[in-house]
């Protein structure tokens, strides 16, 4: 029989590895009264947040206002158990809301199967550890995709603040038919949607701008603080409420003079498999012609979902002193995804507004997200009715508010001064997502992958010496960089009139592969044709065994540099020994040194 270990260790083991699958586990057990007021003051202040903004959202997705409300709750849920950070919270956001207005075709079917779906594979991520995959997209591409999200999706909403109707989804169709049609502006719809815009915009001024109020102070001024910070905190909620009341005004006297939300279904949706198909009049749209239809987008949604939560988490974890694990934040929204398809959901990601209001209202725990999921899903049950004098105006100011910071136009001048190469990637994301999201986001990546691989195909050579040539690779050498360098080397040494020595520093490289072992082997008979001598120095462990195990003709490698240069025959400096003689090392010294990309 096999021996097994002892079982402390064995169920320390097992415990450790369901406390990593549930981190809930983690932080239960420790809660303490203290912190159950602190996470619902911030639950209560995320509800009263994510309630407009989801019936905004939906709005961009495309879908009943509905939608965005199934959306906002099973996230709360899921995420309080298994997710890694205590502030953020899941939930329908602006980008992930355009991303399925271009996936899912306005269509809730497609929205419900793409939730379904994109939670799939970011499980499936998330067990295989594929979370690195995130750092193949750029800070780059990630600016350019947001930066052009905040444009696309403000003016969308444009047409919702001057009350017109059938406008066309497309960027720049958009544009022309709004200008076109400008005379047909609604003044009502016009007069409260600036007016929203303008009461957000100076309560998130004045919530920036408020000090902190001290214990010392007297009870008066702490209680004014406190009004002032809740009122601007809660800015989206009170300014729907607002204008649901002038809108209630105007329909009791018989006029209405605003485009409403108009009537939401009341009550819970209900719990079913999300559909693996689609009726239509003329049949049906199988389950592999829906997924067709998605394409890309079944890439594009689960990688932004996690790109989006992973940078809202990292940043408020290293805030607040506390790290996350991309690979369980995987498991976390995959789940969610799956388990909200149920419940007609669409996909959900971390929301940045919501988290930081999170973070600031004291949250201890992800606890907070229960109190936020129990007032939606008191929304949806009782509050529905009163949904339907909300002026489209107004929940397009709020739209505006969240995305406009997300617009980001300090990074053309920090790209400028750090890297211009990089303005490349951004530019191309950044002006291809007006036409479409996707391939604004497929252009970015694929801009920064060949400037990733040039890179590696060229990389940066330092050359110098007289008597004796000194090839300074900067980087690791890998098989689409060897021709590089044989060409660069050959062509510095054989342009002398006397043959020289060459001394390949490798303190900077750390692997190298098949095709550069096959390519020095190459390269040291080619320089031994022309009685040019090629030695290694400052070899790394890990590559010395490459080449030795290769067991290349003519292979010499030195500790250093100097005692390559020693033992081919020349002083530092290139003073001419032998074996070349002193006119070579002249005539050599007329080579330019310098830094070959």
């Amino acid at each position: 029989m096999w021996a097994r270990g002892p079982p402390e260790p064995r169920r320390r083991c097992w415990l450790r590895a369901v406390r990593r699958r549930l981190p809930v586990l983690g932080w239960l057990p420790r809660y303490s009264p203290g912190w159950l007021q602190l996470d619902l003051i911030a639950g209560v202040t995320v509800g009263l947040t994510v309630v407009p903004q989801a019936l905004a959202y939906a709005e961009v997705a495309g879908l009943p206002p509905q939608y965005g409300l199934y959306s906002s709750f099973v996230g709360c849920f899921v995420y309080c158990f298994l997710g890694t950070a205590k502030d953020v919270t899941l939930g329908p956001t602006a980008i992930m809301s355009l991303l399925v207005s271009s996936y899912a075709f306005h269509d809730p079917v497609y929205a419900v199967l793409l939730t379904f779906l994109a939670g799939c594979i970011q499980l499936a991520m998330g067990l295989l550890h594929l979370g690195f995959l995130l750092d193949f997209i750029s800070c780059p591409v990630i600016k350019g995709f947001t930066s052009a999200a905040s444009i696309t999706i403000s003016f969308n909403q444009v047409k919702n603040i001057l009350g017109l109707h059938g406008i066309p989804r497309q960027f720049f169709l958009q544009v022309y038919e709004t200008l076109g049609r400008i005379g047909e502006t609604r003044p009502g719809d016009a007069i409260l949607g600036l007016a929203c815009l303008a009461a957000l915009a100076g309560l998130r001024v004045m919530k920036s701008r408020l000090p902190p109020a001290a214990r010392t102070e007297p009870l008066a001024t702490r209680a004014s603080y406190l009004i002032v910070w809740t009122c601007a905190t809660a800015r989206n909620a009170l300014v729907v409420l607002f204008a649901g009341l002038v809108a209630y005004c105007f329909q009791l006297r018989g006029s209405q003079p605003l485009t409403l939300t108009g009537s939401i279904p009341r009550g819970l949706p209900p719990c079913r498999l999300p559909p693996f198909s689609k009726a239509v009049p003329n049949g049906t749209v199988p389950f592999g012609t829906m997924v067709e239809d998605m394409g890309v987008g079944l890439a594009v949604v689960p990688l932004m979902g996690l790109l989006e939560t992973v940078a809202i988490g990292k940043a408020f974890a290293s805030q607040n002193d506390y790290r996350i694990d991309p690979n369980q934040e995987l498991l976390a929204m995959g789940f969610a995804n799956v388990l909200g398809s149920f419940f007609s959901s669409y996909p959900v990601t971390g929301s940045f507004g919501r988290t930081a209001v999170n973070a600031q209202t004291g949250v201890c725990t992800p606890a907070g997200g229960l109190v936020t999921g129990a007032l939606v899903l008191l929304s949806l049950a009782y509050l529905t009715s009163l949904f339907y004098y909300i002026p489209k105006a107004a929940l397009a100011a709020v739209i505006i508010s969240a995305v406009v910071p997300m617009f980001d136009a300090g990074i053309f001048r920090r790209l400028w001064r750090v890297k211009r190469l990089d303005l490349v990637p951004l530019c191309a994301t950044f002006l291809f997502c007006f036409w479409e999201v996707q391939y604004g986001i497929v252009a970015g990546v694929l801009v920064s992958g060949i400037l990733l691989l040039y890179s590696i195909a060229r990389p940066p050579l330092k050359v110098s010496g007289q008597g004796t040539l000194l090839v300074q690779p900067g980087s690791s050498l890998h098989f689409p960089a060897i021709e590089h360098l044989r060409d660069v080397i050959c062509s510095r040494a054989l342009s002398a009139p006397s043959p020289r020595s060459v001394i390949l520093d490798c303190q900077h490289i750390s692997s190298i592969d098949y095709t550069v072992v096959v390519g020095l082997a190459e390269l040291l008979q080619e320089l031994r044709k022309h009685g040019i001598s090629l030695a290694f120095c400052s070899l790394q462990d890990q590559v010395l065994r490459a080449l030795l195990a290769a067991d290349l003709e003519g292979f010499r490698h030195f500790p250093s540099w100097e005692e390559a240069e020693r033992c081919s025959g020349a002083e530092p400096g290139g003073s001419g020994a032998a074996p070349f003689d002193s006119t070579s090392t002249s005539e050599s010294s007329l080579l330019p040194t310098g830094l070959i990309q």
